[in-house]
């Protein structure tokens, strides 16, 4: 074991974990941060994606001993209401159906306008490939990426 500090969603938090415990796990079991979901485990499906100094990373594969200084934003951190124009944008085009995909859809998508406030179609669908939608959400996905790019 051993003591971290983390600079996540703006706070400075402590944790004494194992070094290679995946931030996943941290954020969820020892900072009570649960919006960010556990999917395949292996970096693939995109669920878990947090914000590492503003870059979409897989939380499930990223060590504690790995983040450092670097700042951590999970979809808690992302707006302090709700209103960021991504999360707005997913309210308005209605995409998501049961849900699960969704922060780690909301994260990727949130940095990529951050980097490209205008993607093509193209551009969108290369960011987005490899966040899976079980439901098939992935029509609507571009829709309200666009949408938030628009607002």
């Amino acid at each position: 074991m051993a003591t971290f500090t983390l600079n996540i969603n703006g706070e400075r938090r402590e944790v004494d974990v194992d070094p290679n415990t995946p931030i996943l796990w941290v954020l969820r079991d020892q900072l009570n941060l649960v919006g960010t979901k556990y999917g395949c485990g292996i970096s693939q499906c995109g669920a878990c994606t947090v914000h590492l100094d503003g870059t979409a990373v897989r939380a499930c594969m990223l060590t504690v001993s790995a983040v450092g200084n670097q700042e951590i934003t999970t979809i808690e951190g992302l707006s302090e209401n709700g209103d960021h124009p991504v999360q707005k944008a997913w309210l308005e085009v209605d995409v998501p159906q049961c849900g699960y995909c969704q922060a780690g859809q909301i994260m990727t998508a949130a940095a990529l306008l951050e980097k490209n406030p205008n993607p093509t179609d193209e551009e969108i669908e290369m960011a987005m490939n490899g966040n899976i939608c079980r439901c098939g959400t992935y029509i609507r996905i571009r829709k309200a990426v666009k949408t938030a790019a628009n607002s």
